[in-house]
């Protein structure tokens, strides 16, 4: 894989990170959670095309999972110190 593809997964997986957090802790489907969930898609563009990572069939996953995973562990620690 190449090193570009992996470190816009890191820095969208961290950029995610509060995103997720904030989403938690918000009623679900509400505009609030709307911003939280699809906010970070700019983000998440603007960090692939800074380090010119393609938009192919092959860093596509790589790309949605980082997203996925860094809204999970937002949400996961806001639940986790809220409990």
């Amino acid at each position: 894989m190449p090193a570009n593809l992996l470190l816009a997964a890191g820095a969208v997986t961290l950029v995610n990170l509060p995103f997720g957090y904030w989403r938690a802790g918000v009623r679900k489907f509400s505009a609030s959670w709307f911003v939280a969930v699809h906010a970070p898609v700019a983000l998440a563009v603007l960090v692939r095309l800074a380090l010119h990572v393609p938009l192919a069939w092959r860093t596509l996953p790589v790309m949605v999972a980082s997203f996925a995973l860094g809204q999970w562990l937002g949400g996961r620690t806001r639940r986790r110190s809220v409990s």
